[in-house]
């Protein structure tokens, strides 16, 4: 199994002790595991929605999925790397089920300046973040996921094919053409 980047490989104890009460019906226990992980989850989801009230119900759906999926943990890897995976399942499919039409978003022609090469102020970070979500929206679902898994969340290719449930060789491959239409996108200035 891959470990991601600055993730402990062992399992933690007040994990399994929470886990095993919640599989025995105790809700404060699963309330417990929310607590402590939703902070993570919420980073995670912030990279497929930066509207508040998606990422929230984003956030909500992972964790409704993973306590309805418990049963299926084996505690082989720590639970926060199970539910990195179901994160980026439960972001995929809100990417798929969105239409075409929503994907596309114009960006004005000084918004393409700050994509050709200049790099924004300090200051400016939070408007660059919103050109780069405003370009990867313009991808397919699995380009903007394998970009996102790489390049924002730091994913070895490896981590990134484990987490979305793909060969290392189909993300390798998917990251190759991703970054072409990418780079494509950016030339032509849509």
């Amino acid at each position: 199994m891959v470990i991601p980047i600055g993730a402990s490989t062992s399992l933690d104890a007040d994990d399994c002790r929470d886990i095993a009460a919640t599989l025995l019906g105790d809700g404060e226990a699963y309330r417990r595991l929310v607590e402590r992980y939703q902070h993570d989850i919420a980073r995670q989801m912030s990279r497929f929605s930066r509207e508040f009230a998606v990422r929230d119900e984003l956030i909500h759906d992972v964790f409704v999925e993973a306590y309805l999926s418990l049963r299926n943990y084996k505690s082989s890897a720590p639970w926060l790397h199970w539910l990195r995976k179901i994160a980026v399942r439960v972001g995929y499919r809100y990417w798929t089920s969105r239409k075409a039409g929503d994907r596309e978003i114009t960006l004005s022609d000084e918004d393409w300046q700050h994509l050709r090469g200049r790099s924004p102020d300090a200051g400016e970070a939070f408007e660059a973040a919103e050109l780069v979500y405003a370009l990867l929206a313009q991808l397919s679902p699995s380009d903007r996921l394998i970009l996102t898994l790489v390049y924002l969340d730091g994913c070895t290719m490896a981590e990134a094919a484990h987490r979305a449930g793909w060969t290392v060789v189909g993300a390798k491959l998917r990251a190759f053409r991703a970054r072409n239409r990418l780079a494509k996108l950016i030339e032509e200035g849509s």
